[in-house]
């Protein structure tokens, strides 16, 4: 097919060159005819034919834009919108780069009003027109503060009617002509109207003013998930009942949690900075850092001296040894005799210390011993001296091993061979 004037081409495509007119930028020209070299729209100008390779710049957002998208996702504190149009812009109406393509608006920048699940004013596949506030390192936007910014249009969740901008019900101010939906949005004075604004309804969002007591039952205090509220559930009405298990969670005082969750167990302990005493919501381990929330700053901060942190570490090692030594020793006995008993393993080894485990290590199936045991002594340094004291030496006439026991997480493992 031939291109003529006005018509789009690409690199190859066959160029008509009406008689009288020169061949202008974009257009090889030969023996065998006329064929454009770059892609863009055939123009005629003082007589000559060329390409016009110039494309309408990238549709991205800027800050301040204003925007048209649809809600994509509600989370607890944020709806998700995906950019469908923006407006005032020379070619706003086309496609928005991938990166560029999502918005979050967060549950204080919807209105001004106190709400606390982003689900509570907002619902997916709501249209809204929202402001661009921030690009980096993800797009934001705002419903906040102009009168033109909100929800355009919203469907009844029960029915999938449009839904109607409403006085009727206090705090609540939109229905569903069709069922008893009542619900709220943050409206734009556009709502009802698609891009066009109507007559003023900033009202009806009665920003500043506290919920009453029945629709503050009713808000997401726990969030949009993982159990919604019914003003922000799309999947059931307001007559819906809140299970017994999320509403005894919800009013639980045992434990005095926020929202009826129950506080984490506090361990008394000491800080191995400063020493004084402290609470932290996990049980200390013996020789790791314990330190109060002044000393944490100070050594975040780096203005721990280098005594105070020399002085600490000699706690911890101690704390360490301490508790090494309270926690026993294992040793590991090798080289026995298949005759060998616990019982002979005990009287020998208790001679070095008290006990608390012998265990000789058998074959499942048959019950013979393995040829080698683990013997515990309640003391470290009682477990030590017995390893100088009876390794190398014999038992049934056969020279035993005995060192003590690693555990297997600080084992090394042998590199494996190609």
């Amino acid at each position: 097919m031939t291109a003529e004037i006005g018509d789009f081409v690409t690199p190859g495509s066959s160029v008509i060159i009406p008689d009288g007119s020169e061949v202008g930028e974009g257009i090889h020209t030969d023996s065998s005819g006329s064929v454009a070299v770059v892609a863009g729209t055939l123009v005629h100008s003082d007589g000559e034919i060329s390409v016009d390779s110039s494309r309408p710049s990238v549709n991205s957002p800027q800050i301040g834009d204003i925007i048209i998208a649809e809600v994509n996702r509600i989370n607890p504190k944020t709806a998700e919108v995906r950019v469908l149009h923006i407006e005032d812009k020379e070619g706003g109406h086309r496609d928005v780069p991938a990166e560029e393509l999502f918005a979050d608006i967060y549950v204080t920048n919807f209105v001004d009003r106190f709400l606390p699940s982003a689900g509570d004013a907002m619902r997916k596949r709501d249209i809204i027109r929202a402001r661009i506030t921030e690009l980096e390192p993800m797009m934001k936007a705002t419903t906040r503060d102009a009168p033109e910014l909100g929800v355009l249009h919203a469907i009844c969740p029960q029915c999938g009617l449009d839904l109607e901008a409403s006085s009727e019900t206090p705090d609540f101010n939109v229905k569903c002509s069709r069922c008893d939906y009542t619900g709220y949005r943050v409206l734009s004075n556009g709502f009802g109207h698609g891009h066009v604004l109507g007559e003023d309804i900033q009202s009806l969002n009665r920003p500043g003013d506290r919920w009453s007591a029945e629709a503050e039952a009713m808000l997401g205090h726990d969030g949009a998930r993982p159990y919604l509220s019914p003003v922000a559930d799309h999947r059931r009405g307001m007559s819906h009942e809140i299970p017994e298990s999320i509403r005894r969670q919800r009013t639980a005082k045992a434990g005095g949690g926020r929202g009826g969750r129950p506080r984490k167990e506090m361990h008394s302990t000491t800080c191995t900075l400063c020493g004084v005493k402290t609470e932290v919501p996990f049980k200390p381990t013996p020789g790791k850092p314990i330190r109060c929330r002044d000393c944490m700053d100070k050594v975040k901060e780096g203005t721990a001296t280098k005594e105070e942190l020399s002085k600490e570490r000699e706690v911890l090692v101690a704390a360490r040894s301490k508790a090494e030594e309270s926690m026993g020793s294992k040793l590991f006995v090798g080289g026995l005799s298949y005759d060998a008993t616990e019982d002979e393993l005990r009287k020998i080894f208790s001679a070095h210390g008290e006990l608390n485990d012998v265990h000789i290590a058998k074959d499942k199936e048959t019950g013979r011993s393995k040829g080698f045991a683990f013997v515990t002594f309640s003391s470290k340094k009682e477990g030590l001296a017995a390893v100088k004291e009876l390794n190398d030496t014999e038992i049934h006439s056969r020279k035993i091993t005995v060192q003590e026991s690693k555990p297997k997480e600080s084992r090394r493992r042998r590199p494996r061979r190609n």
